[in-house]
């Protein structure tokens, strides 16, 4: 008998009833970039439709995203080069920017789901995500006293979920025990598990200014080549006490996001990053490629290969378009 699959796409209905893979506004995470200051609205030009925001345009774009089911954010914030210093000291100073942000954000909306980024690179004037000695060298254990203390004076604000990117060894456990100790066993960790020394990375530290000001940062971010190395870091982040397990990029990287959903029990998230973003726009501006169909079908590839949270800049953008189609 010849089997015939197309019996099963030959109408729009029949192929919504048997679809395997669906997005909602609820698989998004928005990343958003926070800027000091009032009334400020700045586009990142290597990301067309996105902008660094004041606290005051970033309540109110939160807002619109709530209204379009869109509940959880990672903020990011854009430290001018006179906050910068080799420790980056400010990232735990109470009365810093960012952390008076993030206390008024959870005040505005205690429903939205708010997620933080421990790394040292946008507060370093290294620009590493680690502490950096007199010969170039990226000191882990050094560094994990710093993050330990970014880690808890982002918890004392109220917010959500933790997010280290550093990718130092032993940091979540570092960090879960700081919490833990200090009263906040209730605060998540998302850990950036197979975070890779990408290229896609370029237009983020545009946004943040925190590209590294001398080598790279192969020497803890993971190489592009392996894939069975992912399983080295999220065995390490489960025993240590994640969360969630993080691979970044997503496009480039579905084999590993299918990899850590194959292996491990806890929630995989996919970090659609500021290059994926940036070269669809790129190619639909030109027209090369309708970008409202790209983007649904970049998206709806993360969540097939295992992914429960896309962190994606699309996210707006994304959820305007199911809410209109």
């Amino acid at each position: 008998m010849l089997r015939r699959p197309r019996r099963n796409r030959k109408s729009e209905v029949i192929r919504q009833m048997v679809e395997e893979t669906r997005l909602s506004t609820k698989d998004f995470m928005y990343p958003m970039f926070l800027l000091e200051g009032k009334n400020k609205k700045v586009e990142v030009n290597s990301m067309p439709g996105i902008h660094r925001l004041s606290l005051d345009h970033m309540l109110r774009e939160m807002e619109e995203c709530l209204k379009l089911g869109i509940n959880a954010f990672d903020i990011f914030p854009v430290v001018e080069d006179k906050h910068k210093d080799k420790e980056a000291t400010k990232s735990y100073d109470p009365k810093f920017f960012y952390l008076k942000a993030l206390e008024r954000i959870k005040q505005e909306f205690p429903q939205a789901c708010i997620m933080t980024d421990v790394a040292m690179d946008p507060y370093s004037t290294d620009g590493h995500d680690g502490l950096v000695d007199e010969y170039g060298n990226i000191l882990n254990d050094e560094t994990l006293e710093i993050l330990g203390s970014m880690a808890l004076a982002q918890a004392e604000t109220g917010i959500d979920i933790i997010g280290p990117s550093d990718m130092m060894d032993g940091r979540v456990e570092y960090i879960r025990d700081i919490l833990d100790e200090s009263g906040y066993e209730n605060t998540s960790i998302m850990a950036y598990t197979a975070k890779y020394a990408s290229a896609f990375y370029g237009p983020f530290r545009d946004a943040l200014d925190s590209a590294p000001k001398s080598g790279d940062k192969k020497t803890y971010q993971m190489d592009p080549a392996n894939l069975r190395e992912a399983m080295i870091e999220a065995e390490m982040d489960e025993e240590e006490g994640a969360d969630f397990l993080m691979v970044k990029p997503a496009l480039a990287y579905l084999d590993v996001i299918k990899l850590l959903r194959d292996n491990f029990d806890l929630p995989i998230a996919a970090y659609n990053v500021s290059g994926e973003y940036a070269m669809l726009k790129a190619a639909a501006q030109k027209g090369w490629i309708d970008g409202d169909r790209a983007m649904m079908e970049m998206l709806l590839s993360m969540k097939r290969a295992g992914a429960k949270v896309i962190l994606t800049y699309f996210a707006k953008e994304a959820a305007l378009l199911m809410k209109n189609s």
